[in-house]
């Protein structure tokens, strides 16, 4: 067993963990940070997807060891004071969901890329998005969702441009 030390949503934890468990499996098991979905453990879908000191990651594809010291978001993280953020507030308001299955890792990296790009184009959504499969969609409504998040469906000014996950 290895001790860890991080912080997960803004709670600081401790606990000891398998040196081979999983990050993703640490926050489904361990903490009941169900929302990080386990949906392929190849590092090939992205929905389980989470901020890894504000960097997003899939976290099937990170040990749990090397979180260590680390801050990380969940999709659970990202609402404040039961209001969501933006961005999930776009997914709602845009339906960019179906199943719903692969909506946390869409909008934890959806998040991470308008942290790095406030005002993306289609195209740059697609290619931030690239990572993270929906089985269900033509992607066309998550698109939307994240130019909405941006205001860039408007033509108005970012709303999430200060927001950080």
């Amino acid at each position: 067993m290895t001790r860890i030390s991080l912080t997960v949503d803004g709670a600081k934890v401790a606990d000891d963990v398998e040196p081979r468990m999983l990050l993703v499996q640490y926050l489904r098991e361990r903490l009941g940070k169900t929302g990080t979905v386990v949906g392929c453990d190849t590092s090939n879908c992205g929905a389980c997807t989470v901020h890894l000191d504000g960097t997003s990651v899939k976290s099937c594809n990170v040990l749990a060891v090397q979180a260590d010291g680390c801050e990380v978001t969940t999709i659970e993280g990202l609402a404040q004071d039961g209001e969501l953020h933006p961005v999930q507030e776009a997914f709602r308001e845009c339906h960019g969901l179906q199943c719903g299955f692969c909506t946390p890792g869409m909008i934890m990296q959806s998040v991470a890329l308008l942290k790095d790009n406030p005002n993306p184009s289609e195209e740059e959504i697609r290619l931030g998005l690239e990572g993270n499969l929906c089985r269900c969609t033509g992607y066309h409504n998550i698109v939307k969702a994240v130019q909405h998040a941006c205001g860039a469906s408007t033509g108005s000014t970012n709303q999430t441009a200060g927001v950080t996950a």
